[in-house]
């Protein structure tokens, strides 16, 4: 479906009960539509720029590379201090959110996980009650579904003391549960002893948010071009989708390109990304999980873990996988590929292996779930009675942008933003950045852009 809004288009892909949300919110202005189904979803509905025409802007205040949930975000958050500035934001996809932003689990996270002071524990918690209120607002859906964490050795009730210090220090609502009171809330989890409880993790769906997102920005005068890649720098201008705009400040929000796009502004030079490619392995329809269901994590890596996500249509799916990608854009085949980049993230890739024992446990560990029956085998620890019949269709990949530090060779835990000339750089929007964006925005704006305040 192909919801026209003059010169800016948008795109999400959506279930029944988003596309119906979504036919009320634009049924009057649909010009031309169509349904596609796949294995996952009911629907496509799309966020595409009018494209190969030419830019209204030849100067703007600010412009933002990415239209993922972070540049979306930055922008809105300048766009409301200062309703004036001309903003654009600029993405090569053909749509919104086409990597991390709209492949993300769908997960609202409460900021359990995460030390009191860190920037992911500071925004986890704030952004998941700013997107409440902005989906409420919205009309958007959230499925208030709550996780459980649960233990599986006596060492992970442990750790789960640690959580619940963690969680607690961080304003995160927080419950203990024994066994029954476990099996009240989500009769399919098991645990060893005890299990914690946070009410406050949610589920969304990430590509509805993101056509909500850029709808709102489209009416608050914010110009979305799509189809329209950043190419190059020329000192106070920019050269995008072949045009030359004259810009005030740069906010780089490329995710997986970040770190290329800021070396042409001299920023992040001891800085690179490294992808990690993640799937989900969807159950049967009539699955029907009440709550997430989660492992306690290993502290020290940058995954949770294989869980139990239920998403905001009711779906129940296993995973993450987490392998090492051998380029930025591998999802399928041979797309994407570029040889140089390959070579010189498996050189990386490589070298964290064999120099970090830590690194080498992840990848052990990530190599078993290639296969379908050991990715269920770890989940099987979680639930009970998990018939492997059920789990067969795979979901569509994902790749996460993980920062690397040349200097330590190792990766970064928590968001890294770089000012330089006239520019602002975002080189890790770390997990779980979506739950964070809102604040993360805000920070970002109030803290490095000239017109912040």
């Amino acid at each position: 479906m192909l919801i026209s809004r003059g010169q800016t288009f948008a795109s999400v892909r959506c279930d029944r009960h988003a596309m119906t949300r979504i036919l009320e919110r634009h049924g009057e202005g649909v010009e031309k539509a169509a349904v596609v189904i796949d294995e996952q979803y009911v629907g496509h509905v799309g966020i595409l720029s009018a494209g190969g025409g030419t830019l209204p802007s030849k100067s703007v205040d600010l412009l933002v590379i990415g239209a993922g949930v972070v540049g979306l975000t930055v922008a809105r958050s300048a766009i409301l201090r200062h309703p004036t500035l001309r903003v654009l934001v600029v993405d090569k996809e053909p749509f919104v959110g086409a990597h991390a932003s709209g492949r993300n689990s769908g997960v609202l996270h409460s900021g359990v996980y995460y030390k009191a002071g860190t920037l992911k524990a500071r925004f986890c918690v704030d952004g998941n009650r700013a997107w409440r209120s902005w989906c409420e607002e919205a009309g958007v859906a959230v499925r208030s579904c709550g996780k459980v964490i649960v233990a599986q050795t006596e060492a992970d009730v442990a750790k789960l003391e640690t959580l619940h210090s963690r969680g607690t220090s961080s304003g995160v609502r927080l419950e203990w549960l024994d066994g029954k009171q476990l099996e009240a809330i989500e009769p399919a989890a098991r645990t060893h002893q005890r299990a914690l409880w946070c009410s406050d993790t949610g589920a969304f769906d990430p590509e509805e948010v993101m056509l909500a997102l850029a709808d709102e920005l489209a009416a608050r005068g914010v110009e979305i071009r799509l189809d329209c890649g950043f190419e190059r720098r020329e000192d106070d201008a920019v050269v995008v989708g072949g045009e030359t705009v004259k810009v005030g400040h740069v906010v780089n929000a490329a995710g997986l390109q970040a770190d290329k796009v800021a070396r042409l502004w001299n920023a992040g030079e001891h800085y690179r990304i490294l992808p990690f490619r993640g799937l989900y392995l969807y159950g049967e329809p009539e699955i029907q999980f009440r709550t997430h269901i989660y492992p306690v994590p290993d502290l020290t890596m940058p995954f949770l873990g294989v869980h139990f996500t239920v998403t905001r249509g009711g779906r129940t799916k296993i995973g993450p996988t987490a392998m090492p990608a051998l380029w930025r854009e591998q999802y399928g085949g041979l797309s994407g590929l570029v040889p140089g980049e390959m070579l010189q993230i498996g050189a990386d890739q490589l070298g964290m292996l064999l120099s970090d024992p830590t690194v080498r446990r992840l990848g052990m560990s990530e190599l078993r779930k290639l296969s379908r029956s050991q990715l269920l085998a770890d989940a099987r620890a979680l639930v009970n009675g998990l018939d492997a019949r059920q789990w067969t269709s795979w979901g569509r990949p994902g790749i996460r942008a993980q920062l690397l530090d040349l200097k330590t060779r190792r990766l970064h835990m928590d968001f890294v933003v770089e000012p330089a000339e006239r520019s602002t750089h975002v080189l890790n929007a770390i997990s779980p950045a979506f739950t964070c964006a809102l604040p993360f925005a805000d920070h970002v704006v109030e803290t490095y852009l000239p017109f912040g305040r």
